[in-house]
């Protein structure tokens, strides 16, 4: 037996296997139920939502032999017939091949005869705004009053194209794109079904690639198991589709935060090495600036619990005027790929003008610094060392500006354990995830060669071994080049500096709330008008 490709194999049969249009199955089966049938039906939406499907599965709800239901059996004659196409008093018929007036003539001049074989003639014209005026008047009356045994179903991807004489005579159903997790979980179905070894991650760009079709996505999943040779792994998937992987915007962020533009045209000259496209590297880049905002200001918004995390770190760490201008630059970015000379220069630049509108953080390192020769170091205080007779003795001149002054181990331990990490964590030039992961960590053991934070397990997502190395280098710079960091995953005890910055913010922002209530003109002004006080607009100077 041939192949039968997935998007026919796995295409609903029912409305309880169909995915995505909860909205109009739940229309269709109170109607079916209560029978309370219209005459002409008008499904519209874009490719590959399910607008046949939902066609076929109302001639099998209409034509069962078990009777009129919107369960059909799916095993008599009439249903396994439409299934398969054969059905005598089914007809689907293209409007963009059959558009003509004489075509729609020979159509309703076939309607009037009764069914031969089952309940209902169903006639389901595909694409019907591509009929000529002239077919759209020549149905008008026949659609507004049909015979007793004729049902119309009408299929558009451009409903503003049909006459509005022959909307008001259809009951009109307008199929929704299918969200990102609906694709998902029904890809996983499909491969577990069809016993294919798959990544999630894979399913994830097949989804974005389908652009809210199912159909599509199907088709872009037998692409995908026959690239892998049987399998669906996220580097092929992404190497079949030419996208740009999550791993490269991140580090396109991060390296925006650390102001590391050497990190960002790494990324650049990567995609170009990997023929990637640079117009859908600066689609997914615009998505991600607004999914991080969506993270700012409604993080309720983002359904997936995974994304939520790994984009909150920098949701704090991004200021939301910046993320906006940042989300700009990119949409523009894309437009103006056309005029550049080239996309790869079109890219840069757009990198280019992320990384000059960057505004300046406390602790960021610039690019361009000062040469050797023009640096001034800041003096240093030579250590005293003591002789064998106890004398202090001090090292030779050219010793002392290269050895930096530490404080004595037992320094370390002079100040009470919370408050000395909270200063320290100030201290540190860190930015991105590391300074994310230090703020969000208690520390619970400190020696003399050894640092040991607590992390909550619900941030331990930024346990990445990049940013337990950079904050470890930081430490050693800071406390001692012998220093040996560990993390533990556990439930802090007491408060950590993420926790406390929120706290201080919440203690201003009630302060300045309640300066503003106490104020005498804003009470008189409340008393005169009976009006409120919107605390959302109230910010704290």
């Amino acid at each position: 037996m041939s192949y039968q490709v997935l998007a026919r194999k796995w295409r609903p049969k029912s409305f309880a296997t169909l995915v995505g249009q909860e909205h109009v199955v739940r229309a269709l089966t109170h109607a079916l139920d209560q029978n309370r049938l219209h005459h002409a039906y008008l499904f519209t939406g874009t490719r590959g939502v399910g607008k046949t499907t939902l066609a076929r599965i109302m001639a099998k709800a209409l034509n069962c032999e078990a009777g009129v239901s919107s369960i059909p059996c799916g095993v008599c004659s009439a249903c396994t017939e439409i299934d398969g196409g054969r059905f005598i008093d089914y007809m689907e018929l293209d409007a963009a091949s059959n558009r003509g007036v004489d075509d729609m003539t020979q159509l309703l001049e076939r309607a009037t005869y009764a069914p031969t074989v089952g309940r209902y003639k169903v006639y389901v014209i595909d694409e019907v705004h591509q009929l000529s005026g002239h077919a759209f008047n020549a149905m008008l009356k026949t659609l507004e009053e049909p015979p007793e045994h004729v049902k119309f179903i009408l299929a558009t991807t451009d409903p503003q194209k049909i006459p509005v004489t022959v909307l008001s005579r259809c009951l009109q159903f307008n199929l929704k794109q299918m969200p990102l997790t609906h694709i998902v979980d029904h890809l996983s179905r499909v491969l577990e079904a069809e016993g294919v070894a798959f990544e999630p991650a894979a399913l994830r760009h097949l989804a974005k690639g389908a652009a809210g079709s199912m159909r599509d996505a199907l088709s872009l999943l037998d692409q995908a198991i026959a690239h892998g040779a049987g399998k669906v792994e996220d580097e092929a998937v992404r190497a079949m589709l030419g996208t740009v992987g999550d791993e490269h915007l991140f580090v396109l962020l991060d390296g925006l935060l650390g102001q590391d533009l050497h990190a960002m045209l790494d990324v650049a000259k990567l995609m170009d090495a990997r023929s990637l496209s640079f117009d859908g590297g600066l689609q997914e880049l615009a998505t991600l600036f607004h999914r991080i905002a969506l993270s700012q200001f409604a993080p309720d918004a983002l359904l997936d619990e995974t994304e939520r995390n790994r984009l909150a770190p920098y949701a704090q760490a991004l200021d939301p005027e910046y993320l906006q201008l940042a989300y700009q630059i990119a949409i523009h970015g894309r437009d103006e790929l056309s005029l550049a000379p080239d996309d790869y220069a079109g890219f840069v630049m757009t990198l280019l003008r992320l990384h000059a509108f960057r505004p300046e953080r406390a602790g960021a390192v610039r690019l361009t610094a000062a040469p050797a020769a023009e640096r001034k170091l800041p003096p240093v205080a030579a250590p005293v060392v003591p002789s064998k007779a106890g004398a202090a003795v001090a090292p030779a001149p050219g010793v002392a500006a290269a050895i930096p002054a530490s404080p004595p181990p037992a320094a370390l331990a002079a100040t009470p354990v919370e408050e000395d990490w909270h200063a320290l964590v100030a201290r540190l030039p860190l930015t991105g995830m590391a300074k994310q992961l230090a703020q969000h960590c208690e520390l619970s053991e400190r020696t003399a060669t050894l640092l040991r934070l607590r992390l909550s397990p619900v941030h331990k997502h930024l346990l990445g071994k990049p940013q337990q190395e950079k904050l470890q280098v930081e430490l050693q710079k800071s406390c001692g080049a012998g220093l040996r960091l560990e993390i533990d995953v556990a439930e802090p005890a007491a408060e950590t500096p993420a926790e406390r910055s929120r706290n201080q913010q919440r203690e201003r922002q009630d302060r300045a709330i309640a300066s503003i209530e106490q104020d005498p003109f804003v009470r008189d002004v409340v008393d005169l008008f009976d009006a409120s006080i919107d605390e959302s607009t109230i910010k704290p100077v």
